[in-house]
């Protein structure tokens, strides 16, 4: 549930679910709100996993398991991804090194099993692998105005540049540690992170004093992150080739193995994948389903992962996984057993203060 659910009841929120986790889905009306962060700045309350690793062999285990190369550095952080057997993607992480310790930041209903699947592999590493989701509270400042937002509340250190870096100061009376992120709004980001005890407070810092910031819920963070093009993890990644996403930003393909690391390799020795993430620009009003068929022509090329109506161009966008080869333009979704015209667009939908990190990148 969110660390501090009575505040945002008392700034009129509805909430929902994700993977089982209470999150805020809007304030009210979603759309105006979307807009306020794409052209501002906006406060969001994120639903995090959060793995704790401590021990002298904490960064040589955890770089054993993941894609990418975990720095050994105080203060940085990566993208990574735990893949399957056979390199579909498990598990997303955003590690950070916290000097004597690992965060680990994860989908939520992830960290409990990956915390115990990795203690059971622990033999003779110095390593201690711990659940501390409830131990902290984490918030989001999205928008063009998001680092003059941090600027005027951060005491004790200036706003990190470096993305996935992260430096420590205070709000208020409040410890935090604030992070850049990968823009998956389109936006300049940061996370602001604080001990569950301090979320009221420091949340309290970052809705109202220095510049103004709008609050607002997944919903809205959702749309922001389609029009950014950005893929998410239970509508794209899960499951999915990170080749497939082009997500470039999460690999390393100098390291060691790992699991699925083989055949991550072989796909990208092989120059691309069988298939590639894609925008679609679709004619009229009707908003596919995941999952929806896409065709050119006859033929069934893919299908659709996640859609909706773009506030800031008032079209139906969507995002969709191809045939790596395909040519069309024209294209057409089934939408409700009809067939609705739809147009290869390229990504981002909007161009925003930031481009998403997770941005496809082929070769």
């Amino acid at each position: 549930m969110s660390i501090i659910e009575s505040i945002h009841e008392d700034h009129g929120a509805t909430f929902g679910e994700r993977a089982d986790r209470r999150i805020v889905e809007h304030y009210g009306r979603p759309e105006r709100t979307h807009r306020a962060v794409r052209n501002g700045v906006g406060l969001l309350e994120f639903a995090y996993g959060v793995v704790v690793v401590e021990g002298g062999d904490r960064v040589e285990y955890v770089d054993n398991v993941v894609s990418n190369r975990v720095p050994a550095e105080d203060g940085q952080g990566c993208y990574a991804l735990v893949l399957d057997p056979q390199g579909g993607i498990d598990v997303e992480l955003y590690v950070y090194n916290a000097g004597e310790r690992l965060l680990l930041f994860t989908q939520p209903e992830a960290a409990e099993p990956l915390a115990e699947e990795w203690g059971e592999k622990v033999f003779i590493q110095d390593v201690d692998i711990r659940v501390a989701t409830d131990d902290y509270a984490v918030f989001g400042i999205h928008g063009p105005h998001a680092t003059e937002k941090i600027a005027s509340v951060l005491n004790g250190a200036g706003s990190p540049d470096e993305r996935y870096s992260f430096v420590r100061g205070t709000m208020g009376d409040e410890g935090v540690s604030v992070i850049r992120t990968d823009a998956l709004t389109g936006e300049e980001s940061y996370e602001v992170i604080c001990a569950a005890d301090d979320a009221a407070a420091v949340h309290d810092t970052l809705l109202n004093q220095g510049l103004n910031a709008a609050p607002f819920g997944y919903r809205t963070f959702e749309s922001l992150a389609l029009e950014a093009g950005s893929p998410l993890f239970h509508t794209e990644l899960e499951g999915t080739l990170p080749n497939v996403l082009g997500l470039r930003n999460a690999l390393d393909f100098e390291k060691g193995c790992y699991v699925g690391q083989e055949v991550v390799s072989r796909v990208e020795n092989r120059g691309q994948p069988s298939r590639r993430l894609v925008g679609l620009t679709l004619a009229g009003e009707a908003v596919p389903e995941s999952g929806a068929a896409v065709f050119a022509g006859d033929a069934s090329v893919g299908e659709v992962t996640r859609a909706g109506e773009s506030p800031m161009l008032g079209d139906v966008i969507a995002l969709a996984i191809v045939d790596y080869g395909l040519e069309a333009d024209e294209l057409t979704v089934r939408v409700g057993g009809e067939e609705v015209d739809a147009t290869l667009t390229n990504l981002p939908f909007v161009d925003g203060s930031d481009r998403s990190d997770r941005l496809p990148e082929y070769l």
